[in-house]
C-alpha cells in the first residue's frame, strides 16, 4: 500500500477533487512536498470519480510561503535543475489536464503554491488575500513557468514590474490585473469554489476537455494553427457520446445524461 502523503490533503466531494497544501505553519515547500503535489495531481486527474480539480490550502492564513529556503542553501546548479524540472512536470500536468482546474487562494500567497495556481483555469481569492512573487529579494526568479504564465495573464509590462518589485499585492488589485478572477468573503471561499466546481462537474466532460485544450494549448499557437487545432477538436467531438447525448437531449427537451468518467 502506498505511503499516505504528509504535506498535502486529498479529498473528493460531489465529483470535485481538492488538493490542499498542508505543511504547517505556512506551507513552505520542500522537495518532498513538491513531489507529493505532483503525485496528488496525477492521482486526481486519473480518478474517474473526479471531474474538476481544485488547488487550495488546508492552513488558515496561508496558501503558500514559497520554497523552504533551507532547501536552497548550498544547492548546486544541477540540484536546481532537478528542482525546476520537477516543478515544470507539475506545470505540464496542469496545462495538459482534460479536467477543469480551479484555485482557492487564501491569506498570504507567495512563491510556489501561488505559481501553481497560475496554470489553473480560474482563480478565486479571499477578499483579504495578499499575493506576491518576492524571489527578486533572494536574487532569483519564480521557477514554475511563472514568467511565461504572467506574461500571458497580465501582459509583459505588468509582469515585469510585478517581478522586478517583488511587492505584495492586495486581492482587489490582483483582480483588476486579471491575476485573480473572483473575490470571495474569506469565510465563503471554500463553499463558493465547491459550488462552482459542482456546476462544472454537471457539464459534458468531453466539451470541458475540448475547451481547455483549444484555449490553453491552441491559444499559444499562431492564429491559423490555432484554427486548425480547433477544427480537429470539433471533428473529434462530433464522434463522442457526449455530443450525441447533448443533441438528443436538446431535441427531446430533457436534461442531458452525460456518460460517467
Amino acid at each position: 500500500m502506498p505511503k499516505p502523503p504528509s504535506f498535502i490533503r486529498l479529498s473528493t466531494v460531489a465529483r470535485v477533487g481538492w488538493l490542499e497544501f498542508n505543511r504547517p505553519p505556512v506551507n513552505a515547500f520542500t522537495r518532498e512536498m513538491v513531489d507529493e503535489v505532483h503525485d496528488g495531481i496525477t492521482a486526481l486527474l486519473a480518478d474517474p470519480e473526479v471531474r474538476v480539480l481544485v488547488l487550495a490550502s488546508a492552513i488558515d492564513g496561508y496558501l503558500s510561503a514559497g520554497a523552504d529556503l533551507n532547501v536552497f542553501k548550498g544547492i548546486t546548479p544541477d540540484g536546481m535543475r532537478g528542482w525546476a524540472n520537477r516543478c515544470h512536470q507539475i506545470v505540464r500536468l496542469l496545462r495538459g489536464s482534460a479536467k477543469p482546474l480551479l484555485a482557492a487562494i487564501n491569506g498570504t500567497a507567495v512563491g510556489g503554491g501561488l505559481e501553481m495556481t497560475l496554470h489553473c483555469d480560474l482563480r478565486f481569492a479571499a477578499a483579504n488575500a495578499r499575493l506576491g512573487q518576492p524571489e527578486i529579494r533572494i536574487g532569483f526568479i519564480p521557477p514554475i513557468a511563472t514568467t511565461q504564465a504572467l506574461a500571458h495573464l497580465i501582459g509583459r509590462s505588468r509582469a515585469i514590474r510585478y517581478l522586478y518589485e517583488g511587492r505584495m499585492v492586495a486581492a482587489e488589485e490582483a483582480r483588476s490585473w486579471g491575476l485573480v478572477d473572483e473575490l470571495v468573503a474569506p469565510d465563503d471561499l471554500r463553499a463558493r469554489v465547491q459550488a462552482y466546481g459542482e456546476e462544472l462537474a454537471a457539464k459534458s466532460p468531453a466539451a470541458l476537455a475540448a475547451i481547455r485544450r483549444t484555449v490553453t494549448l491552441g491559444g499559444g499557437l499562431a492564429f491559423e494553427d490555432g484554427m486548425a487545432f480547433e477544427l480537429e477538436t470539433v471533428v473529434a467531438l462530433a464522434g463522442t457520446a457526449d455530443f450525441a447525448e447533448g443533441v438528443e437531449a436538446f431535441l427531446a427537451k430533457r436534461p442531458p445524461k452525460w456518460p460517467r468518467g
